[in-house]
């Protein structure tokens, strides 16, 4: 009984390590895809009471009708999304993530959705540049590529790293760190918000190119993504959408 067992654990477990992404043909035939995001990231990807929504997840929705396709929609923690993409349990994931030579080893990139970057936010008017970090303690989301640039100020007194940007930002507003880093674009919508906070809006301390990912050497379906998104991006759609959400055009120049 114990042999039919161990049998049966490694037929299982060779079932799981045999999955491959599915090509874009196959997300065709099939008619969905599955796409995976954080949901808490606005004005990208959060809920409102319990409808997703965000600027990236209306695009893909354009996206995905491009494809003539029909999308299902997964939630769960930023640190995670690119170890299921790996693992091909959702097709694609869409969720703010920066291209980096570090992810780029580990998945497939698509042709970028907007161009951002990290932007200091304080309390203190006085914290606006990377020389103001100097002995400071920054706050920052767990996985991100702000997490890695606020690494690279070494005069900084210490980085503190939260599950969720919400909670990188509560910990400001507390006071319990003296800094925040995080997307420009989510900054201005914050700041714009809760304008008697004390949010301090400060300089850019990097830029980057923003895109959805696929498993890794998925050109199909990378291709095939890359193409609905040009053409969104040509027939206005695009546009109309980005204004909605940041009053300007975000596409990388």
């Amino acid at each position: 009984m114990k042999l039919l067992k161990l049998v049966a654990s490694a037929v299982a477990l060779c079932a799981v390590f045999s999955v491959q992404a599915r090509t874009f043909d196959e997300i065709k035939k099939d008619g969905k895809i599955l796409i995976a995001t954080e949901g808490q990231f606005a004005p990208f990807n959060f809920f409102n009471g319990t409808t997703l929504t965000g600027f990236e997840v209306d695009l893909a929705e354009l996206v995905a009708k491009k494809m003539g396709v029909t999308i299902q929609w997964k939630t769960l923690g930023f640190d995670a999304l690119l170890t299921g993409l790996r693992q091909d349990r959702w097709d694609l994931v869409i969720a703010s993530h920066g291209i980096t030579d570090e992810r780029a080893k580990a998945v497939t990139f698509t042709e970028p959705h907007y161009c951002s970057g990290g932007m200091i936010i304080a309390m203190d008017p006085a914290i606006r540049t990377a020389k103001d970090l100097a002995g400071k303690v920054v706050a920052v989301q767990t996985g991100t590529s702000y997490l890695e640039n606020v690494q690279k100020v070494s005069a900084i007194k210490e980085m503190k790293n939260f599950p969720t940007d919400v909670d990188a930002r509560s910990a400001l507003n507390s006071k319990r760190v003296d800094a925040w880093v995080t997307d420009r674009f989510v900054a201005k919508a914050v700041v714009d918000k809760n304008p008697t906070a004390g949010f301090k809006l400060g300089d850019m301390l990097f830029i980057e190119r923003i895109a959805a990912a696929v498993a890794k050497g998925n050109q199909s379906l990378a291709q095939g993504w890359s193409k609905a998104l040009a053409e969104t991006m040509a027939d206005g759609s695009y546009t109309q959408l980005s204004k909605k959400y940041f009053n300007e055009d975000v596409r990388c120049n």
